[in-house]
Order: structure tokens, then sequence, then C-alpha cells
């Protein structure tokens, strides 16, 4: 079965007479894109200055657009338009090229260049080069977008139809547990053990894919991260004291950051209980937070077992977990990291690390303002790694 799209074609050049040629060009043409089925045709609209084009902005698809205009020049009303966040496709054109040119215009997002004067032929060629790059990238994203969904819905069910069986398993274990000798007890105590892990698994799992899918509700608001900081070491004191590990703080009073408290806690609550579980008897946790600008860096640095280069060189991707005669005891669903990793791109930073073998490792995690200020879809409560 073949679609039909229709896009909508925008140019912006001061000469009247080639605007008219291109539209009769533009109105008649039209082609099948076999790979995605669709019938591509176009719908046309023209101004003589940026100006006016800027004034009048609303949906659309490909952008021919002169380099020199009266009044603003085309570099500008490209960065404009950029600014405001429109996919569209920009081709140039102009008989004023030059590397110079070319490089700033790419950088601001232009797809290609039409020299004039052009031939049909050649504007013909371009409108599907460019049509063709436009409607396969938004099918990919369409795709990737199902895909993130129907996962979403998966993992949703699986946990819902699993956490019955589970707290039904545990609770009964637990009853056992205190009538028992002291060695069943011990493999009760074990199997408890496991049962949290499976929660975990399910509840990080949860996280994963309501970040991947946007299926929260992200509330936005200055948060104190001294504050949040706090709260983080004062739900793991406990399993630190117990092996003798020191955590210590590092915050500005009053440092903030606009963004969901929710998600940050996440990204504190997994770094600082992979900091202790990956720990040494008697060892150290600094946690540090910094603002230099429009970047908040948040770093947490232990004195535990360590990495290798190849182990480093995975540590963010989903379910992985090292494997070795340090870590064979200490139980993990290997989604904290790589939930750290997608909420620092959320907040356009990035999040890393640097580590050696024995030694220890330091995670470094830098997060922007978060730039809407309403509230849209996001985060559940902080589950640590």
């Amino acid at each position: 079965m073949t679609d039909k799209q229709t896009l909508k074609v925008v140019m912006v050049d001061d000469e009247e007479a080639l605007c008219l040629g291109v539209k009769r060009i533009v109105d008649r043409y039209a082609f099948h894109l076999p790979d995605v089925q669709i019938d591509v045709g176009y719908e046309f609209t023209h101004f003589q200055s940026g100006e006016d084009f800027l004034a009048a902005l609303a949906e659309l698809d490909l952008l021919l657009l002169d380099l020199k205009l009266p009044g603003i020049d085309g570099l500008d009303v490209l960065q404009r338009v950029s600014d405001q966040g429109h996919e569209a496709l920009t081709l140039f054109i102009t008989a004023y090229a030059t590397f110079e040119t070319a490089v700033k215009a790419t950088k601001l997002g232009a797809y290609d260049f039409l020299p004039k004067p052009f031939s049909p032929d050649e504007l013909r060629y371009g409108l599907r080069k460019a049509s063709t790059q436009l409607i396969l990238s938004r099918q990919a994203r369409q795709l990737a977008e199902e895909r993130r969904q129907i996962r979403f819905n998966f993992i949703s069910v699986l946990a819902h139809e699993l956490k019955s069986p589970l707290n039904a398993v545990q609770g009964y274990l637990n009853i056992l547990r205190d009538d028992v000798p002291d060695e069943d007890r011990r493999m009760i105590e074990r199997s408890l053990l496991r049962l949290d892990g499976m929660k975990k698994l399910i509840f990080d799992l949860l996280d994963l894919t309501r970040i991947e899918s946007g299926q929260k509700q992200r509330v936005f608001a200055d948060v104190d991260l001294s504050a949040l900081a706090a709260n983080c070491v004062e739900l793991f004191q406990g399993e630190a004291a117990e092996h003798g590990i020191a955590i210590a703080v590092d915050c500005p009073a009053g440092l903030e950051l606009r963004a969901d408290a929710g998600e940050i806690e996440i990204v504190l609550n997994n770094l600082v209980s992979n900091a202790v579980k990956y720990n040494r008897e008697g060892g150290r946790v600094d946690l540090t937070l910094r603002r230099a600008g429009e970047t908040v860096t948040l770093t947490v640095a232990d004195t535990g077992i360590g990495l290798t280069e190849t182990e480093a060189a995975k540590l963010f991707s989903e379910f992985t977990r090292i494997k070795n005669e340090h870590t064979v005891n200490i139980l993990g669903s290997g989604l904290g990291l790589s939930t750290v990793k997608k909420l620092a791109n959320l907040y356009g930073g990035d999040a890393t690390v640097s580590s050696v073998s024995g030694e220890g490792s330091t995670f470094t995690v830098t997060l922007h303002d978060a730039e809407t200020p309403a509230e849209t879809p996001a985060t559940p409560a902080a589950a640590p790694a």
C-alpha cells in the first residue's frame, strides 16, 4: 500500500521571477520513494525577505534559502530558524558561497547548497535528495519511538505480573525464617537476598524504560543540590558504617540546578551506592558538586576495587556488570549506570569514569539547567544501583 505525503517547501529569495519559476517546477514535481512506499508531493510558498519569512514562520519541511538577502542575510535567518527548533532541511541558494560560508552554514544545520544559476533538473535532484533524507530520518525516529513504547509496555506488564508472586514468596520465607535451625535460616536469608535483587532489577528496568519512553511526569524546580547530597549520604551511611567506609560531601551551600529532583536523586543514589558497594573495608567515598558557568559537575570518587581500561569502556552499557573475583558476591542489576548516563544526556551533559584497578574509581557527571520550566513527561522515585 502506497501512502502520499505532501512536504511544505518555503523559498526565501529577493528575486521574484526566480521564486515564480521555482514554484512552477515544484508544483509539478512528485516522485515515489520505494524504501517506505510513499508518493512525495510539494506545497510551495515564497518570501522576498528574511524578515517577512520569520514574521510568518510556521510549519515547514524544506527551506530554499538565499544567502544574500535585503536586511538580515540567509545565515541569520537559518540561525533563528534553528533557535526555534524547526526540523526543516535547508538548501542554500547562492552564487557567492565560500568555504567559510559553507562551514558556518553547515554548523547551523544547512543540508546542502544549490549554486546559482541552477537548472530545473538540478533543483529537482536537490529536492529529491533532501526529501528522501527528511522522510527516512522521520521514519527512523518514529520506529525508534515505537520500539521504546513497546519495550516500556512489556516491562510494565512484566513488573505488574511479577510483583505479586515475588511478594508472596518473600512473605512466606520471612515467616519461616524465625522457626528454623540456623543452617536453614542462612539458606532462607540468602533466598531473601536474591528476591530483593530480583525486585530491584524490575524497578531499575522500569526507571530505564520510563526515561527512554517519556512515560513520567517531570516537575522542574530550582533544586537544592546540597540538601539532596546530604539526604543521599544519610541513605547509605548505615551500609557504609558496617564496612568502616567514610563518606564526605563537598558542596557549596545554596548550590542549585533547575531540574527534576527525583532524577537528580537517581543519579546521586546510583553513584554513591556503587561507591560503597565496590569499596574496600575502611575505605572512603568523596562526593563533590561544583558549578562553573552553566554546567554543574558532580563527581563521586572511591578507594575501591577499581576497573581495568577494558572494563571501564563498557561500564555504561545496559545490563553490564563487571565480573571478577572481587565482584562475585556483590548484587546489582547492571542498569544503574546506564540510567545515570541517560539522565545526564537529558540535561545536555554526560557521565564518564576514570579508574585504576585496585586503587579506586572517579565518576563524573555533567548537568545543565533544564530549559523547560513547565511540567513534562519524566522520572520516578530514586533507586540505587
